[in-house]
C-alpha cells in the first residue's frame, strides 16, 4: 500500500527538490564572521535582515526529518497544522501529504521572502496539494497572529530561531491536548528549549535525533 508521500507525483518531486537543495550554493553570508552570524541568528530585531540575506538558500529539513514530519502528522491524525518557516516548501509537502492521507485538513504556513513563497506555491501545486495549504507572505509575528484554526494538532517551528518562543506564544492557546510541536535546529533557541522542557509549562519535550526537539502539549 502506497501513501501520498511515496507515490507520484510527490515522490519524484521531493527527490528532485532534495537533489537541488544538496547541490545549491550561495554566497549570501560572505563577509559575515561566524560571530556575527550567530549574533544575527539570535536577534529578535534583526531577523528580517538576516534571513533576507538567506533568500537564495534552500534551508530545507533533512530527508529524515521530512519523513518524521509525515509520520508524526499521519500517526496523530492531524487535520490542522501550522508551519513557521516555509522556505521552498519541502517540509510543507511532507505535512500536506499526511493531511491528504488523513482525509483532509488545512496547513497554514508563513514565509516572509516573496521569492520563496512563489516557489513553495509552485511546488505545492505541482504535487497536487494546493487545496490543503495556505502560505501567508510576510512576518510570521503578524501573519500568524490571527485567522488560525480554533484547534491546532501540530506546529512546526523552522523559521527564525530567535522567534521560536514568540511563535509558540502566539498559537499556544489553540494547541489541543496531545498536540505535537516539532522544532528544527532548536539548539539555536535556548529560551524555547528552557520553556518546553519545564514541566510546569504543560509540555513533555525531548531532543529527537541530532537536530530536532519534539514536544507534546499535555494540558
Amino acid at each position: 500500500m502506497t501513501s501520498t508521500l511515496t507515490a507520484a507525483p510527490l515522490a519524484s518531486l521531493l527527490e528532485n527538490l532534495f537533489t537541488q537543495a544538496d547541490a545549491a550554493t550561495s554566497s549570501a553570508l560572505v563577509g559575515l564572521s561566524e560571530q556575527e552570524c550567530e549574533r544575527l541568528m539570535h536577534s529578535k530585531t534583526e531577523y528580517l535582515d538576516f534571513y533576507g540575506r538567506l533568500k537564495d538558500l534552500w534551508l530545507p529539513v533533512s530527508r529524515e526529518t521530512g519523513a518524521l514530519l509525515y509520520m508524526l502528522a499521519r500517526s496523530s491524525q492531524a487535520h490542522h497544522i501550522i508551519e513557521f518557516g516555509t522556505s521552498f516548501g519541502i517540509s510543507t509537502l511532507h505535512l500536506a501529504a499526511a493531511l491528504r492521507d488523513n482525509g483532509g485538513g488545512r496547513l497554514v504556513g508563513s514565509e516572509f521572502e516573496p521569492g520563496k513563497v512563489r516557489r513553495a506555491r509552485e511546488n505545492i501545486s505541482a504535487a497536487g496539494l494546493a487545496d490543503l495549504v495556505e502560505i501567508r507572505e510576510g512576518d510570521a509575528m503578524l501573519t500568524l497572529a490571527s485567522g488560525l484554526p480554533d484547534m491546532i494538532d501540530l506546529l512546526l517551528l523552522d523559521g527564525a530561531k530567535a522567534l521560536y518562543s514568540d511563535i509558540l506564544s502566539l498559537v499556544e492557546s489553540r494547541l489541543r491536548p496531545g498536540a505535537l510541536i516539532i522544532a528544527d535546529n532548536a539548539d539555536h533557541s535556548p529560551q524555547y528549549l528552557a520553556y518546553v522542557r519545564a514541566p510546569e509549562n504543560g509540555y513533555l519535550s525531548v531532543p529527537f535525533g541530532k537536530d530536532v526537539e519534539l514536544s507534546i502539549r499535555l494540558a
